[in-house]
Parts: structure tokens; C-alpha cells; sequence
């Protein structure tokens, strides 16, 4: 039986506290880029994005995550793309994750969709219509800073929340 996900904007306390848990696992234990949190500045601002799967045990579960945010009109940077190790190997989450964030985006203006990912990942977004501008360090590990094709990307007709809707 193939499991079912659906990718949406977060909109509850639960499910970011969810999305800040997996992110928190991946990016601090797991992979060490940072020590207590991965939360920063763009969090205030960003547009959280869950990968959710529907029918597990209990419920509905957080198996992904990216967050989206507005650097200046009509540019958009896509971040922390974080998915629960056992939903990995298919790559059905991390594609949805970023199809959600690109479209999403490119309907509320995107001129330009940029992510800095990690040199590993490269060939997977290369694989679903992204380029490499350049190579950068962050946190002393290899990164790219990365383009997406809008034109493979349609507009998403979902509203934009207003801002200010936080789940803190």
C-alpha cells in the first residue's frame, strides 16, 4: 500500500510545533549543522510548509518540511527542507515539499525562487528542474546556491496568509 501525503502551508500550533521538532531533528542531531535549534531570523517571516501523512498511527504525521519566505519583492528563497528519514528513499516527500514551496510562491509573485542546498542534494533538485549558480560554504559544509524554473512550476491559486499568522 503506497502511503498518503498531503503537502500544505501549516495552520495549527501542533502542526508547526511538529514541523519545528523534525526540523530540529534533522538539521541539530542528526546532521549537527547546528546545536539547539535551526530557527533564525527568516522564521518570523516565513511561510511553514508540512509534509503530512495521512492514515499513520494516531492520527496524521509530520514527515517533511520547508519554509518559504519573501527576501525582497519578488524574490523567494525555499529552506530547511527536512524529511523523516524513513520517507526518504522514495523521494515522493522531498518533491512534493518543493512543488508546494515553488507554486505557492509563484502565485503570490515569485519573480525568482533561489534555495541554498546542500552539495549532496544538487543532483536531486537538478533532477526536478533547478540549477547551480554557485557553490558556497555554510556552517563549513558544502553547499549550492540554486535557481528553480518557474516555467516548470505553475502558480498556485492558494491565497496567501496574512501576515502576522504565527503559531508560536
Amino acid at each position: 500500500m503506497t502511503p498518503q501525503y498531503s503537502f500544505q502551508l501549516v495552520q495549527t500550533r501542533d502542526t508547526y510545533l511538529a514541523y519545528l521538532r523534525l526540523r530540529r531533528a534533522t538539521f541539530c542531531d542528526e546532521q549537527g549543522l547546528f546545536k539547539t535549534t535551526d530557527e533564525d531570523d527568516w522564521d518570523a517571516s516565513a511561510f511553514p510548509i508540512a509534509a503530512v501523512l495521512r492514515g499513520a498511527p494516531g492520527g496524521e504525521e509530520v514527515v517533511g518540511t520547508v519554509r518559504i519566505y519573501e527576501a525582497e519583492p519578488g524574490l523567494w528563497y525555499g529552506g530547511r527542507l527536512a524529511v523523516e528519514r524513513a520517507h526518504r528513499k522514495q523521494g515522493v516527500v522531498g518533491r512534493g515539499l518543493v512543488h508546494k514551496a515553488v507554486t505557492s510562491a509563484h502565485g503570490w509573485g515569485c519573480q525568482r525562487f533561489l534555495a541554498l542546498v546542500q552539495a549532496a542534494n544538487v543532483a536531486f533538485f537538478e533532477s526536478i528542474h533547478w540549477r547551480s549558480l554557485e557553490e558556497r560554504s555554510f556552517r563549513d559544509r558544502p553547499h549550492h546556491l540554486m535557481e528553480a524554473d518557474l516555467a516548470s512550476y505553475p502558480p498556485s491559486d492558494e491565497p496567501r496568509p496574512p501576515p502576522g499568522q504565527r503559531f508560536r
